[in-house]
C-alpha cells in the first residue's frame, strides 16, 4: 500500500476517529467547569466522569461481536458507527444547552429547574463519553475489514493513532481559546455554544466524510432474478415482508438479538480467550493503567506538587494563583505528549520494519516509566515538561501495535488461536484433528477404511480390539470449537478497548486513597511508573510471531 492517494484514502477514512476524539477530548475537558456551575459536588463530578467508561464496559463486547454478525445491507460495521455517531451529536447538543431545555421543561420551578439541568449534563457527558469510546471499535474492525494484509493493516493502524494523537492535540486547544469575544457568540450566546457548535460542524463533516470513502462490502445475498421478479410481481403484503426482513438486519435489531441470543456465546469467548490474546490484553491492561494513571493526573501533579499551589484556595490568593499556572504548564505538557505520539504515529511503521514490533513495543514502555521515574525525582519544571512529551512514544504504541498484532492472529487462525476448528488433541500418541476420520478394520484384510464425519470427529476401532481409544471430553472440546470458529475480530478488538476503559476505571477508584494515604501528588506519577514496570515484565510475554510460539 504505496503512494500519496492511498495514504490520502487512509487520511480521509480515519477523518472520522479524528472528529471523535476532537469532540471527546474537547468535550470532557469542558464539563467539569459546567458540572460545577449547575451545583454538582466535586466528589460527584468524578463519579458523573465515570459513567461513560463503566457502560462501555458492559456494552463493547456485545456490540463487537453484533457488528460481526450483522448482515446488514450496509455491511457489518458502518449501520454501528452510524447509531454512536448520532448518539455523539445528540449530547454535543445537549450539553451547552441543558439550561435552556430544564427551564422549557421545568414549568417555572426553579428546584424542578436545577434538577432538569443536572440531570441533563449527567446524560449528556455519559453520552458523549459512552459512544464516543465506543465508536472506535467499529471503526476498528472496520479498517482491519478494509486492510488485511500484515503491512497494509500497520500503516492503517498507524494512520489511525496518527489521527487520534491529531485529534487530541486539537481537542486540548480548543477550550483553551477565547470564543466570547467573536461575531458567533453574539448569535449563539457565549463561550459554550460557540465550542460546542463548532465540535457538531467538525463532527458531522468527518462522518460524512468517513462513510463516503469507506467501501464495505455487503454481507447479504442479493436476489436473483427470479426472486426479484416475485418482489414486484406479489401484493402490497409481501413488499411489507420485504421491508420486515430488511429492518430486522438493520444494527438495532442485531444488537439486541446478539444482546439476546448471544451473550452466553460471548460469556464463554471471554472465558476461553486464546492465549496470544490473553496475554495481550494482560499487558495492554498494565501498560494503560500506566499511561492514564499519569494523563489523568498529571496537571493536579504540576500544579500542586510542583507549583505548590492548593486548588481550593481562595480565587486571586496567591496559592490559587499558583496553583492555575500550574495547570496551564501542565496542559502544555499533555499538548507535547499528544505532539510527540503524533510524530511517533507517522514513523511507526517504519520503526515496526527496522527493529520489529518488540523492539518497538518494549522500548515504548521503557521511555515511559524511565520518564515518570524522572518526573518523580525531578523539581525542574523544564525538565518535567520534557519528560511528559517523551511518554506520547509508549500512547502511539499502544494505539497501533496491539490491533495489528489481533489482525496477525486473525488471519493465521490456525497458528495464533490454538482453540480453533483445527485444534489438535493427542491421544494415545495419535495426533487427531476435529475434522478426524471414523476408522474400523475389516476382519478380513489389514486396509483402513475412512469414514469422515462420524463419531464426533474422534477415532474410534471395534471395542473388542485391542486398539480401541475412548473418545475423551468430545462435548467440551466441540464447543469450545464451536466457540473459536464464530469468533470475529470485532470481539477481539472490544476486549482490547475494554482494557483502556478498565484503565480508566481502576484509577479513579483507588488514586485518591493512595493520595490521601501518602499525603502527597507525587504517588499519582508514582504509580503511573510501577503499572509501567509491570506492564513491562508482560509485555517480554506477548506472541510477536511464530518463534515466540515454540520458545
Amino acid at each position: 500500500m504505496t503512494g500519496w492517494r492511498s495514504q490520502w484514502r487512509l487520511v480521509l477514512l480515519n477523518s472520522l476517529t479524528c472528529g471523535l476524539e476532537i469532540c471527546v477530548a474537547a468535550g470532557i475537558t469542558y464539563v467539569p467547569p459546567l458540572l460545577l456551575e449547575a451545583g454538582v459536588e466535586e466528589q460527584y463530578m468524578t463519579m458523573v466522569l465515570g459513567i461513560g467508561p463503566v457502560l462501555g464496559l458492559l456494552f463493547i463486547p456485545l456490540i463487537g461481536s453484533a457488528s460481526d454478525h450483522c448482515n446488514s445491507s450496509y455491511g457489518r460495521r458502518r449501520p454501528f458507527i452510524w447509531l454512536l455517531s448520532l448518539g455523539v451529536l445528540l449530547a454535543l447538543f445537549i450539553i451547552p444547552h441543558a439550561d435552556v431545555l430544564a427551564a422549557n421543561l421545568s414549568w417555572g420551578s426553579t428546584r424542578r429547574n436545577q434538577a432538569l439541568q443536572v440531570g441533563l449534563l449527567i446524560l449528556g457527558v455519559g453520552l458523549l463519553d459512552f459512544c464516543g469510546q465506543v465508536c472506535f471499535t467499529p471503526l476498528e474492525a472496520l479498517l482491519s475489514d478494509l486492510y488485511r494484509e500484515r503491512d497494509d493493516c500497520g500503516q492503517a493502524f498507524a494512520m489511525f493513532s496518527f489521527m487520534v494523537s491529531l485529534g487530541g492535540c486539537v481537542g486540548y486547544l480548543l477550550p483553551a481559546l477565547d470564543w466570547s469575544g467573536g461575531l458567533l457568540s453574539f448569535y449563539l450566546g457565549g463561550q459554550a455554544e460557540c465550542l460546542f457548535s463548532l465540535l457538531i460542524l467538525i463532527f458531522v463533516v468527518s462522518v460524512f466524510v468517513t462513510m463516503k470513502v469507506s467501501e464495505e462490502p455487503s454481507s447479504t445475498v442479493e436476489p436473483g432474478p427470479l426472486e426479484a421478479g416475485r418482489c414486484f410481481s406479489r401484493s402490497c403484503c409481501y413488499a411489507f415482508q420485504c421491508k420486515l426482513r430488511a429492518l430486522k438486519s438493520g444494527p438495532l435489531m442485531c444488537l439486541l438479538r446478539t444482546c439476546w441470543s448471544m451473550t452466553p456465546a460471548i460469556y464463554r469467548s471471554y472465558c476461553h480467550v486464546p492465549r496470544v490474546m490473553r496475554q495481550l490484553c494482560l499487558a495492554q491492561l498494565c501498560s494503560w493503567m500506566g499511561v492514564m494513571s499519569f494523563m489523568l493526573f498529571y496537571t493536579d501533579f504540576v500544579g500542586e506538587g510542583l507549583y505548590e499551589g492548593v486548588p481550593s484556595a481562595a480565587p486571586g490568593t496567591a496559592l490559587r494563583k499558583r496553583y492555575d499556572e500550574g495547570i496551564r504548564m501542565g496542559s502544555l505538557g499533555l499538548f507535547l505528549q499528544c505532539a510527540t505520539s503524533t510524530f511517533f504515529s507517522l514513523v511507526m511503521s517504519r520503526l515496526v520494519r527496522v527493529f520489529g514490533s518488540r523492539t518497538v513495543y518494549l522500548s515504548s514502555m521503557i521511555c515511559f516509566t524511565i520518564s515518570a521515574l524522572v518526573i518523580c525525582l525531578s523539581k525542574s519544571v523544564l525538565l518535567v515538561t520534557a519528560m511528559s512529551g517523551l511518554t506520547g512514544f509508549a500512547y502511539a504504541t499502544l494505539q497501533t501495535l496491539p490491533y495489528t498484532l489481533t489482525c496477525h492472529y486473525h488471519k493465521e487462525k490456525e497458528v495464533y488461536l490454538e482453540n480453533s476448528k483445527t485444534k489438535k488433541t493427542h491421544t494415545n500418541g495419535f495426533t487427531i484433528t476435529r475434522d478426524s476420520v471414523y476408522m474400523s478394520l475389516d476382519n478380513g484384510s489389514e486396509d483402513v477404511n475412512h469414514k469422515s464425519g462420524i463419531s464426533n470427529g474422534h477415532a474410534n476401532y471395534n471395542k473388542d480390539k485391542p486398539e480401541y481409544y475412548p473418545p475423551q471430553n468430545d462435548a467440551r472440546l466441540d464447543l469450545e470449537s464451536e466457540d473459536f470458529e464464530k469468533r470475529g475480530v470485532g470481539l477481539d478488538f472490544a476486549i482490547l478497548d475494554s482494557t483502556f476503559l478498565l484503565s480508566q476505571v481502576f484509577p479513579t477508584l483507588f488514586m485518591g486513597m493512595i493520595v490521601q494515604f501518602t499525603e502527597s501528588v507525587t504517588a499519582y506519577i508514582a504509580s503511573s511508573a510501577i503499572f509501567g514496570a509491570i506492564g513491562i515484565y508482560f509485555a517480554t510475554h506477548i506472541i510477536f510471531d511464530q518463534k515466540d510460539l515454540r520458545s
